[in-house]
């Protein structure tokens, strides 16, 4: 193949599909991203370097525009969290496969899960990615499969679910999963090999067991990642009796990650997770410097976090549990019933500084009224199945279209002007929340707040569900439109109160050489 290779990458919204995308770039190859909506890569930084389009994966039509011209096409998407993930991955896969082999594709590269080993029922989870691998190795286009097993990084599920099963519970009772072995892998060292496979020349059509230098327990790797974060060592105790399913309702109560993710993650668990061969080096390098150990692994995820560094995090992708259709336009609207609570504020600040206030909302900054209020409903809501509040944001002040916010979707970001935020929570219906910004023209220095909530009642458990919580409006929105307008103000008074320092430091006259008060 030559150097410039024209690729494709499905999956560029999601955690591993995001991170690709730029390194291919780099690597000087023609990337194209398929998705379901280009807004939704909008805002990405890489964005303008890459040909983005539309298209289903469940739509023959769409995966045959996307392939054109197309060399190596990478696989990373998976419908995980739905209730039929297995079906929709199946059709998924197939309308793929034959669209690659018509377009004349010359590889297929696949990111896959172990291959379970052993006696007993293999996982849902597991037994798709099989499948998925097997449909598009047989699809006449030569495909590597990569086979992964818990991936270490910021961001990404398996990640998580250790980062805050250990953070949070210095005592555990867990499953006798916990003992089996498994060979965790740097999500560097996983995008090491993913886009080495642009260009390696061979026709290769096999599969290849990819993970890092070290074998560990669950049980070590909570051990071990406590040490490197710097906590007190755990107490984990294995009982026989926690089945996955219980186990998996406990890390959704737990975790950021919704007991939908977390019951086929957990349920993967059950089989051992290592490498049976290491042929891939007869065909790629190891990265400079080797192969990433555990605690260099973690560590790594550790500084990206703290410094807000992630790249991309598993909730990017989408919430198959969510409406995903956007705000209908008011003509749309007519002979259906449409809640709205609009608040809006003068704000004795510039845009500038209430535009600051609002992309700094959610996760550890909070929702500006009633902590406790916005806290019980995210713990309602991850009792139900729901995603909750724990996803938290990617950064604390950047934010673009497509991205988890706590439990809603950023839908529309207008910089200096309007974000608009799609719920993800479990409701009877849809519902949206707008901020908006408009500076005052008639008042140098202030800005006019707008907010706006918009619910779309679906039956009458959506009506109910309105006017009840109707008398907890003024409390809850009302609240919050005063102190994001009052948090506004306060940032525009210490800008002002430092400006003037500033200019008041930079007026005095020198100090003379030698006098008591330049010593």
């Amino acid at each position: 193949m030559s150097e410039q290779t024209r690729v494709l990458v499905t999956g560029a919204t999601g955690y591993i599909g995001g991170r690709l995308a730029p390194r291919l770039i780099e690597a000087g190859h023609r990337v194209r991203c398929v998705t379901r909506s280009a807004n939704r890569l909008r805002d990405v930084p890489w964005a303008a370097k890459a040909e983005i389009v539309e298209g289903d994966l469940l739509k023959s039509d769409d995966m045959r525009a996307a392939l054109d011209g197309i060399d190596v096409a990478y696989y990373l998407v998976h419908s995980l969290g739905s209730r039929d993930f297995e079906q929709t991955d199946r059709r998924a896969a197939q309308t793929f496969a034959a669209a690659a082999r018509r377009a004349g594709v010359k590889r297929i590269v696949y990111l896959g899960g172990p291959a379970p080993r052993g006696i007993g029922e293999v996982s849902p989870h597991l037994r798709s990615r099989e499948e998925v691998g097997a449909i598009l190795t047989a699809s006449g286009v030569p495909t590597v499969t990569l086979r992964a097993a818990v991936i270490i990084g910021s961001g990404s599920a398996s990640f998580e679910m250790l980062r805050y099963l250990t953070e949070r519970l210095p005592v555990m009772v867990t499953p006798r999963w916990v003992d089996n072995r498994i060979q965790p892998i740097a999500v560097r060292d996983v995008l090491h090999y993913l886009v080495a496979f642009a260009s390696v020349p061979d026709d290769l059509n096999r599969s290849f067991d990819i993970g890092g230098p070290d074998v560990l327990t669950f049980r070590d790797m909570m051990h071990r990642y406590a040490r490197v974060a710097g906590l007190t060592p755990r107490v984990i105790m294995g009982v026989r009796t926690l089945s996955p399913w219980l186990s998996s309702q406990w890390v959704g109560l737990v975790t950021p990650v919704p007991g939908a993710l977390a019951k086929p993650l957990v349920a993967s668990l059950v089989h051992e997770a290592v490498c049976h061969e290491h042929d891939i080096e007869a065909y790629v390098p190891p990265p400079p410097g080797g192969l990433k150990g555990f605690d260099e692994a973690v560590a790594l995820a550790l500084v990206k976090i703290r410094d807000a560094g992630v790249e991309t995090r598993w909730s990017n992708a989408v919430w198959t549990g969510a409406p995903a259709e956007p705000l209908p336009t008011d003509p749309d609207w007519s002979g259906g019933s449409v809640y709205l609570d609009h608040r809006s504020r003068q704000v004795e600040a510039p845009a500038s500084a209430l535009w600051s206030v609002i992309t700094g909302i959610g996760g550890e900054t909070g929702w500006y009224s009633y902590p406790l209020a916005w806290a019980l409903r995210g713990w309602f809501d991850r009792l139900i199945g729901g995603v909750g509040l724990r996803r938290g944001r990617r950064d604390p002040v950047a934010l673009y279209v497509g991205e988890a916010l706590d439990f809603w979707r950023v839908e529309e970001v207008e910089p200096g002007h309007l974000l608009r935020l799609r719920a993800e929570m479990r409701l009877p219906g849809r519902a949206w929340l707008e901020l908006r910004v408009t500076p005052d023209p008639a008042r140098d220095g202030h800005s006019r707040y707008d907010q706006r909530a918009v619910f779309i009642p679906r039956g009458l458990a959506g009506h109910a569900y309105w006017w009840t919580i109707v008398p907890f409006h003024a409390l809850i929105f009302g609240g919050m439109a005063r102190n994001i307008a009052r948090a506004a103000e306060r940032s525009a008074d210490q800008s002002r109160a430092s400006a003037w320092a500033s200019m008041s430091t930079s007026s005095r006259p020198p100090v003379p050489s030698g006098s008591l008060s330049g010593l």
